[in-house]
């Protein structure tokens, strides 16, 4: 098996936040719990800052980033409007998000565990820096569901 390239592992950290981002968009208008509001906002802020490092990075070392497509997008919406219509309380709200965070947690561990030795360091501190981001976010989502 070819291990994995820096440039693959940037593409994973801005994968994982644009995905995040839309999530969070998507749920934000179907909060009504102010706490839940917050956090939501809290963390769309930690994402929208790691993934504007991850496109700072990807320019200097002119690697191309790709967004997530549309209907990737359309159907993570889709999906979260199902959801939320008939339960939009605080401990669903925070599963749903617990499950998300989980695939970005599972799909950085993933790409970090398939890296080569001789990484970019930048690239790697950053992905590292994601993923203690998403772990802390996972507890605090999990905290609010009990």
């Amino acid at each position: 098996m070819e291990l994995k390239k820096s440039e693959e592992v940037l593409a994973e950290v801005h994968r994982n936040c644009q995905l995040a981002l839309q999530s969070i968009s998507d749920i934000l208008p179907e909060t009504e719990d102010a706490q839940l509001k917050e956090e939501l906002l809290r963390q769309h802020e930690d994402y929208e800052k790691i993934g504007g490092r991850a496109a700072i990075l990807a320019k200097d070392k002119n690697i191309e980033l790709k967004n997530p497509g549309p209907i990737k997008k359309a159907m993570m919406w889709s999906s979260i409007k199902m959801s939320t219509m008939t339960d939009n309380s605080r401990a669903h709200i925070a599963e749903m998000m617990v499950q998300g965070t989980v695939m970005g947690i599972t799909a950085l561990k993933s790409t970090l565990g398939e890296v080569s030795e001789e990484g970019d360091e930048e690239i790697l501190s950053l992905a590292k820096e994601l993923l203690s981001a998403e772990e802390s976010f996972e507890k605090k989502w999990k905290e609010m569901i009990a």
